[in-house]
């Protein structure tokens, strides 16, 4: 009887399972990284543009109204790690003949934003370009009475 000839393949398996491994892993790695960014920077807006419009809709007069709006507008951005640089806020009234806000109206707030993906290097503009952009809406209604005194 003969021997069957040595493999060149032996232990070869371990290899191939760490190289398709690691192959594998870090695109995955980086996908649940830039999700949980984008995630977190999602919740961001929509929490902004929510408590945003609130606070107009229930400020009892526009100077109230304006400096709540921006009190808010900064803490959000500030809990939830957001560029203030990249967001910008727009502030619309539905029903209003004059100006906004005005009692009776209804106020959206549109909170936009960019996400830069992460470990893209800010050369040549890249960081803008390999950028995601999201943006929140919220509606409010404002009291008849706003802006009465009441």
């Amino acid at each position: 009887m003969t021997e069957p000839l040595a493999s060149d393949e032996d232990g070869s398996a371990a290899l191939e399972f760490i190289v398709v491994g690691l192959l594998m892993l870090v695109p995955l790695v980086y996908l649940v990284i830039t999700l949980g960014m984008v995630q977190e920077q999602t919740l961001g807006a929509e929490a902004a543009a929510r408590h945003t419009a609130r606070v107009i809709g229930q400020a009892p007069d526009a100077a109230t109204a304006a400096a709540s709006a921006e009190a808010v507008l900064d803490n959000v951005i500030r809990e939830y790690g957001m560029d203030a640089d990249d967001v910008s806020v727009d502030m619309t009234c539905v029903g209003a003949a004059g100006a906004c806000p005005e009692p009776g109206a209804t106020v959206v707030v549109t909170v936009s934003a960019r996400v830069s993906l992460p470990f893209v290097p800010p050369v040549f503009g890249l960081d803008e370009i390999a950028s995601i952009p999201i943006q929140a809406q919220a509606a409010q209604k404002v009291s008849r009475l706003w802006g009465s005194g009441e």
